[in-house]
């Protein structure tokens, strides 16, 4: 078949296909998540999820089990999101007690009813380096947070963070307003959180009635320019983290992890593993229904028993048995998978290959001398393929749902980040009896929006293909 025939095949087939609403939604949801694959680091805001999932240190900056931000469109008391300054404004100026200093200034709009959780500075520094950090807020009062004075250091990180680290200082400045009364009330030092002082209102009382005091607020990061005349001493890619009890598009799970992003990492492995086990599985399935419907006589019963073998097995406690057995491993579940798959298409392009073999073309090409072969891959196997791309779409997300199930019961890949695993995160921390729904909706409904997608495409192309439901 020529380019020419194949494009001309092709345009009637996309006649016939854009009269299926059905399969052109389908269409367009899978466009739009390959888009979301192709583009992938442009849609994660953290994009190093891939190799980090499981990295505990990477997610420390993000709030535990906090719900998504757009939840705060129901809620009366609005929280402080979780966000991120990465562009300080930088100047020198003068100090009483360290002369000239470089000054890192970051502005942050407060405008919520309950504070974050935690503000962390992060930077990169090398040699001997002394940082006092500062808050200033709106009503003129600052804050002295503490100091960082590290020496030896190689490029390495420095992190600080108010909740922490500045504990004792913000507790200093909480005995100027409130009574110790109402710090006793409060349950004392120990119970005092950081950001709960610096963004509410000072008073006797500040930490009961817990006013918050909105406006502009400046984090301030002072250092000696006296160590910075040294210039084995620097720092470097300030950054500010605000830790806020709502975060992300979907929230965070309870080790810190942005489900967004876990969820948008985990598309591309369920669109690789529902197509290449599908195309995989079919194409062999094809191809052996040819062959056994060619030859006939005993290589077709022979080729039956075998298919009936497989056809009674089931694949789930067989892929549970391989996954205990060996490993967890992505291409050990591709391969069980395609192994227990191929048996799908074989019976209907068996009973259409026996009606093929005896057209006259067929006769023809047997009388020019044509190898059995090359009649099965050359006349029969192009006539049959496009019947079975309904077979692809359609098996596709009973592939998706396998490898969920299995990441589920804790035998998928733990290299990877896929929906089935974050499930199986969730159930195995009590996701569901936390009421940490954001947790378990987001992968359990994009396994189920890509198996609708995948379902409208093979109906459509079922009843295009196929000739007994060919309706036009």
């Amino acid at each position: 078949m020529n380019i020419k025939d194949s494009a001309q095949r092709f345009l009637e087939f996309w006649n016939d296909f854009k009269k299926e609403k059905s399969g052109l939604v389908g269409l367009g949801i899978l466009a739009f998540a390959l888009l979301i694959v192709i583009f992938e680091p442009v849609f994660l805001p953290f994009k190093d999820v891939n190799t980090n999932w499981r990295n505990i240190t990477y997610w420390e900056d993000n709030p535990a089990a906090a719900p998504p931000v757009w939840t705060n469109l129901f809620s009366r008391q609005k929280s402080a999101t979780s966000s991120r300054l990465f562009d300080p404004e930088i100047n020198e100026t003068s100090d009483p007690d360290y002369g000239r200093v470089l000054v890192y200034t970051f502005d942050y709009k407060y405008n919520f009813d309950k504070p974050p959780l935690d503000i962390i500075l992060r930077a990169t520094a090398n040699g001997r380096i002394l940082m006092n950090i500062y808050i200033e807020r709106p009503d003129g009062e600052t804050i002295h947070l503490g100091r960082v004075y590290k020496e030896g250091l190689e490029d390495d990180p420095v992190r600080f963070s108010a909740d922490n680290d500045a504990r004792a200082m913000v507790y200093d400045f909480l005995t100027w307003f409130a009574s110790s009364s109402s710090i006793s009330r409060s349950g004392g030092r120990s119970a005092i959180r950081s950001t709960n002082v610096i963004f509410s209102e000072a008073g006797l009382n500040m930490l009961e009635e817990r006013v918050p005091l909105k406006g502009d607020y400046k984090y301030i990061v002072k250092i000696p320019m006296q160590l910075l005349a040294d210039a084995n001493n620097y720092v470097v890619d300030p950054k500010l983290y605000i830790t806020g009890r709502v975060s992300g598009a979907l929230g965070t799970d309870t080790l810190k992890r942005d489900i967004f992003s876990g969820v948008i990492a985990g598309l591309k492995w369920a669109l690789f593993i529902g197509f290449v086990t599908s195309v995989i599985a079919v194409f062999i399935g094809v191809i052996y229904g040819i062959v056994g419907a060619y030859f006939g006589g005993f290589t077709d019963t022979a080729m039956s028993f075998v298919f009936e073998l497989f056809v009674s097995i089931p694949m789930l406690p067989i892929l549970i048995v391989m996954s205990a057995i060996f490993k967890p491993n992505i291409w050990i579940i591709l391969a069980t998978l395609i192994v227990f798959s191929w048996v799908g298409p074989v019976k209907t392009v068996r009973s259409m290959a026996l009606q093929i073999k005896e057209e006259t073309y067929i006769e023809a090409a047997k009388a020019l001398g044509s190898s059995k072969w090359r009649i099965i891959f050359k006349h029969m196997a192009p006539l049959l393929l496009p019947y079975s791309f309904a077979n692809m779409a359609l098996s596709v997300p009973g592939f998706i749902v396998f490898e969920a199930s299995l990441s589920l019961l804790g035998l998928g890949d733990p290299t990877i980040v896929t929906w089935g695993q974050i499930l199986h995160e969730a159930q195995s921390s009590g996701a569901t009896l936390n009421g940490l729904w954001w947790w378990i909706v987001p992968p359990g409904l994009f396994i189920a929006v890509m198996g609708m997608t995948f379902a409208f495409l093979g109906f459509a192309m079922d009843k295009i293909l196929h000739p007994k439901l060919r309706t036009r």
